[in-house]
């Protein structure tokens, strides 16, 4: 039988042992030894049979290849290290993934022979190789990923994950990380699972059976973390005025970051607000434990906080251990703009690098240079604006560069990358209000983005909007009088 063990949290967990491997599964049944002890034997069975080290479970990728790594605080530490010893071995392997929280050392200069990374979302630890040349960066809403794997547009040979230890029924869960990786399992060539005590074991489409992993690897050690970003006295103001957007009842998507972070404080008085994300962090605890967020008035999923992956330190992952209010699915159920839709009240908190007086936000790139990516800005702005009631809102300081430049600019920095449309735009938050696009004229958005724009430079912003004609009717030449 399956014996209870600890995991990394001090919790119990299910976890199979190996004894009495040398019993055959009919030995057992002609015994009359009970049908579930005899599959949880059978379990053991397969479990030891693909049991390994890391570096032999590696040598499976071969010389042009593409292999998919879970992303985010789920990154698979151990398997990533082997396959960095296997670099001499190949050559032209693509390293597919969203963004990561560990090291990847597979974008080193030196490693260009072997590897070359493709970025679905930049993260710190690859951008300088993006910009650099030596990595890829696809723009791609992440919402439809995974339709690129199961369409064959972007075929993958092996999936590396890391997962909890599998229970009695020889499932195991994906922890923190259901993301793109639970339909990269469903048609990679072949799955490798770092087999982690750490990893907590979370409900939802959060589950994959043993029998579809090809190779194990225990390896135990503590998950990726991301700190809570420290909070500025802009990000708070500005935080405060989206709280103010914020009803009771509302359904929430916010980001990562200082800005999302800053909110979430403000809603402590709120009543029966709702979670439906991609994403969430460390903030969202104090309001779940205070009865605050407990989802009584969603219209999709009630009472259940809706999520693709989770960013954070060790106590969200403790907090999402055996939880039944989180339910992880895969990102393309998460950021479906229609289901996102079905939730009344839906408040969707996306920031920008910068946005252009006629309302078009900029959020992956600084000119030029590649940034981050598109990530599920397009899928919950879009959905929001559909729900009942819904408020799409794109926070963010109005300066850059410790107030040397202004985010709002009459023109984007040539090179940047469109994420959200100007026809998508609805509220826009500074430190200096709310500025509300929605069916407003071209005049009347540059009039309110001035409006929110810092003092230093409403004067040059509102002289772009006389030399176009964008605040005021344009002078005509005077006619001369009749003869």
């Amino acid at each position: 039988m399956p014996q209870k063990v600890t995991n990394g949290y001090g919790r119990r967990c299910a976890r199979l042992t190996f004894t009495n491997l040398s019993n055959k599964p009919t030995d057992l049944a002609t015994a009359g030894v009970p049908e579930e002890e005899t599959k949880a034997v059978i379990s053991e069975n397969d479990y030891r049979a693909k049991l390994t080290n890391a570096e032999a479970a590696v040598q499976c990728v071969q010389s042009g290849m593409r292999v998919y790594i879970q992303p985010g605080c789920a990154e698979p530490e151990a398997l990533i290290e082997a396959l960095m010893h296997r670099a001499p071995a190949v050559h032209d392997v693509e390293v597919v993934h969203m963004m990561t929280m560990g090291r990847a050392d597979y974008v080193a200069p030196e490693m260009a022979p072997h590897f070359r990374h493709n970025a679905m979302f930049i993260g710190g630890n690859v951008r300088e190789a993006v910009n650099e040349g030596r990595a890829d960066y696809t723009p791609i809403k992440l919402g439809e990923i995974e339709e690129l794997f199961t369409s064959g547009a972007m075929p993958l040979d092996v999936a590396l994950i890391q997962v909890s230890p599998p229970d009695a029924h020889g499932y195991c869960s994906f922890g923190i990380g259901v993301d793109a990786t639970l339909t990269a399992c469903k048609v990679a060539g072949r799955v490798i699972a770092q087999v982690n005590t750490h990893v907590p074991r979370t409900y939802g489409d959060s589950f994959i059976h043993m029998s579809r992993i090809d190779a194990f690897v225990e390896d135990s050690r503590p998950l990726c973390e991301l700190p809570p970003a420290k909070i500025s006295d802009t990000q708070r103001t500005i935080a405060q005025h989206v709280a103010g957007l914020i009803e009771d009842g509302a359904c929430l998507q916010l980001g990562i970051g200082g800005i999302p972070d800053a909110v979430l404080p403000f809603l402590m008085d709120r009543r029966d607000l709702g979670i439906h994300t991609e994403l969430i962090s460390d903030s969202c605890i104090p309001l779940i434990e205070a009865g605050v967020i407990n989802g009584e008035r969603k219209k999709l999923r009630p009472r259940k906080i809706v999520l693709g992956f989770a960013l954070g330190t060790r106590k969200l992952f403790e907090f999402t251990d055996n939880n039944p209010i989180f339910e992880f699915h895969p990102s393309a159920y998460t950021n479906d703009p229609l289901l996102i839709a079905r939730n009344d009240n839906m408040i969707a908190v996306n920031s920008a690098l910068e946005i252009d007086l006629t309302g078009q936000v900029c959020a992956d790139s600084i000119g030029t240079y590649f940034y981050s990516g598109i990530g599920g800005q397009v899928d919950f702005l879009t959905g929001a604006s559909r729900a009942k009631h819904g408020k799409p809102i794109i926070a963010m300081p109005a300066t850059a560069k410790g107030g040397k430049l202004s985010r709002i600019k009459p023109m984007l920095t040539p090179g940047a990358g469109v994420v959200t449309s100007r026809g998508l735009v609805h509220y826009v938050v500074t430190e200096f209000g709310v500025a509300y696009l929605h069916g407003k004229t071209i005049r009347e958005r540059a009039k309110a983005l001035v409006d929110i724009a810092h003092p230093d430079f409403r004067a040059e912003l509102h002289d772009y909007c006389e030399k176009t004609h964008w605040l005021g009717r344009a002078k005509t030449a005077a006619i001369p009088a009749a003869i």
